[in-house]
């Protein structure tokens, strides 16, 4: 299966194809639209231009991104306040490049997608006094440490130092990544 970022190049060599156009000559005509938003843009290009929602989306997601600097997703979430929990996210990092190198680390605005087949656990700052380890392992008990989960994941953690990253998270990393 194709990563995300191998699925968006894929479209990308497509646009052309696709539409008729490269994607940098769709600028022009988003520029004369006086339109600001992205959903703004993307519906004008589907309903005035025939373009597809995937395309208009890839479309409208780089004419907004031209010219910024790429983020360093995860530096942004550990800054300002939450600056001191970087020391927990490395020491989980640290723990989760010893399960493969069929990992896949995928930073998000807010917390970072651990994938294998599937997600099997994320990891992101939940206050500016805890970071919080999410997992997938569906028909594991609740206990003290080991909280029901939310959204995308069964269970979940919070850790508020990198002595919390001991053997017995480490043993639900694994869980969670041997079950994707």
């Amino acid at each position: 299966m194709a990563s995300p970022e191998e699925m968006v190049a894929k479209m990308r060599e497509n646009v052309f194809e696709k539409t008729g156009r490269a994607v940098a000559d769709w600028f022009p005509v988003l520029e004369t639209t006086g339109l600001g938003k992205h959903g703004e843009l993307v519906s004008h290009l589907k309903t005035e231009h025939g373009v597809t929602h995937g395309f208009a989306g890839l479309i409208v997601h780089d004419f907004r991104a031209r010219g910024e600097a790429p983020i360093d997703l995860v530096a942004a979430q550990y800054t300002g306040k939450k600056e001191h929990l970087r020391p927990i996210y490395d020491a989980i990092m640290a723990e989760v490049e010893e399960l493969g190198s069929d990992v896949e680390v995928s930073p998000k605005k807010a917390y970072v997608s651990l994938r294998r087949s599937k997600q099997f656990a994320t990891v992101g700052p939940a206050t500016v006094s805890a970071v919080e380890v999410g997992f997938n392992m569906e028909g594991h008990d609740v206990t003290a440490r080991l909280l029901e989960g939310k959204g995308m994941v069964t269970h979940r953690v919070r850790l508020g130092s990198a002595e919390e990253v001991d053997a017995e998270l480490v043993g639900w990393i694994r869980i969670a990544y041997e079950s994707a």
